[in-house]
């Protein structure tokens, strides 16, 4: 049996309580709608509309191809990280002897260095179908794009013109929301790792990961850049 003590059980309470917290505050919250992505929600909506608009949409399906490539080496790197993860497995010996020798962290037990890492490895799991779903939706927007009408066809028809870009605009924000969930778990992952050294490494991580992301959200450059 492998037992995990008091001070690791609530560490790694504190880093889901405050992984499952963030997301609720960025997402759902009284605060998502001043945070940096439903600013680029918003964004998202203005160039659909505009690009109903054009006439040519090469500018359109070039975005999307980008949206797309980005999702998918966010997908790709999971699998290698996930690989990593599992040939770590055979050194799992040393590094309980390594991390015993630290000065973080006591006697460290061989189940519990597997343990952790399979807990690394479902966090890349869980973000790699977080970037799958994301890349299969941005593909999904993408042939909703073509179902657009072109410009003269929603001048003659704006009612089947504004349906079909509503819904483009909603499945666009939707994939968005999945890719940025993915960027979370590796971010949180990089947290993960502090377990390592010990549950009080764990949580300095978990609340450095999440001042950092939070400032990203809510006070970065970037956000002002899009209120301005």
């Amino acid at each position: 049996m492998v037992s995990i003590d008091t001070a690791d059980g609530a560490a790694l309470a504190i880093f889901l309580g405050v992984w499952l917290g963030y997301n609720i505050v960025t997402e759902r919250g009284p605060l998502a709608a001043r945070g940096l992505s439903q600013a680029m929600n918003r964004q998202r909506e203005c160039w659909m509309r505009v690009m109903l608009l054009r006439d040519l949409r090469m500018i359109d399906t070039a975005i999307m191809a980008g949206l797309q490539q980005g999702t998918a080496f966010f997908a790709s790197a999971c699998i290698f990280a996930i690989g990593g993860c599992f040939a770590l497995f055979s050194s799992a010996d040393r590094i309980a002897e390594i991390a015993a020798e630290l000065p973080f962290h006591g006697r460290l037990d061989l189940p519990l260095v597997e343990i952790k890492l399979l807990g690394l490895v479902t966090i890349f799991a869980y973000a790699f179908f977080k970037f799958g779903w994301a890349y299969r939706l941005f593909n999904y927007c993408s042939i909703l794009v073509g179902a657009i009408p072109m410009r003269a066809e929603a001048e003659l028809e704006p009612e089947r013109a504004d349906r079909a870009l509503n819904r483009a605009i909603r499945l666009n924000q939707l994939a968005g929301k999945h890719f940025n969930s993915g960027l979370r778990a590796i971010f949180f992952a990089i947290a993960y790792l502090g377990w390592f050294l010990g549950p009080t490494a764990l949580v300095g991580a978990t609340i450095l990961v999440v001042v950092i992301l939070a400032h990203r959200q809510f006070l970065s450059n970037a956000r002002r850049a899009l209120l301005d």
